[in-house]
């Protein structure tokens, strides 16, 4: 089995010589903790991660793959377990917003981790990979509700997320999507529909998931105007943030993608499923 070795050598060549981090760094507002130091630790601490626990897992999710059941899907052996060593180690958190539980580090230092995780092992890194799409887009648009309920626990690592946007009959062609929107009483939505191509849209790897959802509300025009975005939970949270009720959203199967068999990509099906407008 081919080892991943961390470049550490070129990683800081490129930040030291070609971009002058250590000054770029410091002309940051809020970069104060990214201090030469600073920085090679945590590239350090990410590569022996990287090399030593993801590395030796990438050949094991290429064999196994997930498994599906009624109850969920299996992630490979040692997956689950990696992740909850991923988030004890902060990762989850590094470049995120210190308001909502983040350590407010330079983007451009997570990029560097990113870059070894995918490396390392690339089906394990999509899960908290897609955590990113949906903690972005909660912390652009989202409510500050929204905000304390949803992102505090992304940005943890404790849930994860997703995005659901394409369905069996679209592709790419997103204008033409019809998962719907029903009102609430209570200012909720009942979202209806399928999406397909989901990864990490079902795993055991985290206690909730949080799908950002593509959908129509009643008497919304036709293409991509009358598009809208919602939270739909698997575990409705609870007041005082838990994971709570299971919500109606299911994966239906999963599919068998060449070289990312240890990653859940998923056909998740939305059966009234409970959901908040972004």
């Amino acid at each position: 089995m081919p080892d991943y070795k961390a470049p550490l050598r070129d990683i800081k060549f490129v930040m030291n010589e070609l971009l002058d981090s250590e000054q770029h760094y410091a002309n940051l507002e809020g970069a104060d903790d990214a201090t030469p130091d600073m920085v090679d630790a945590i590239i350090g601490e990410g590569a022996k991660f990287c090399e030593q626990v993801l590395s030796p897992l990438n050949q094991v999710g290429d064999q196994e793959g997930c498994t599906w059941s009624e109850d969920g899907v299996k992630t490979p052996t040692g997956f689950k377990e990696a992740y909850q060593q991923y988030v004890e180690g902060g990762w989850p958190s590094m470049t995120a917003d210190p308001n909502y539980g983040g350590q407010g580090l330079p983007h451009s230092l997570g990029l560097v981790m990113s870059e070894m995780v995918g490396t390392a092992n690339w089906s394990w890194g999509m899960y908290p990979g897609l955590s990113h799409g949906a903690t972005n887009t909660i912390e652009a648009h989202g409510t500050e509700e929204q905000k304390q309920t949803y992102l505090t626990k992304l940005i943890s690592g404790e849930w994860t997320g997703t995005m659901c946007l394409t369905e069996p009959h679209c592709g790419s062609d997103l204008g033409t999507l019809r998962a719907k929107a029903e009102p609430n009483a209570d200012g909720t939505y009942s979202i209806t529909g399928t999406k397909i191509f989901i990864s990490a849209g079902e795993h055991d790897m985290a206690e909730n998931i949080v799908h950002i959802v593509l959908a129509r509300l009643p008497g919304a025009p036709e293409g991509t105007k009358g598009i809208s975005l919602f939270i739909v939970p698997k575990q409705l949270p609870n007041d005082d943030g838990s994971s709570g009720d299971r919500n109606a959203v299911s994966c239906g199967s999963i599919e068998h993608k060449m070289g990312i068999h240890g990653n859940a990509t998923c056909v998740m099906n939305f059966d009234g499923a409970k959901g908040w407008l972004i």
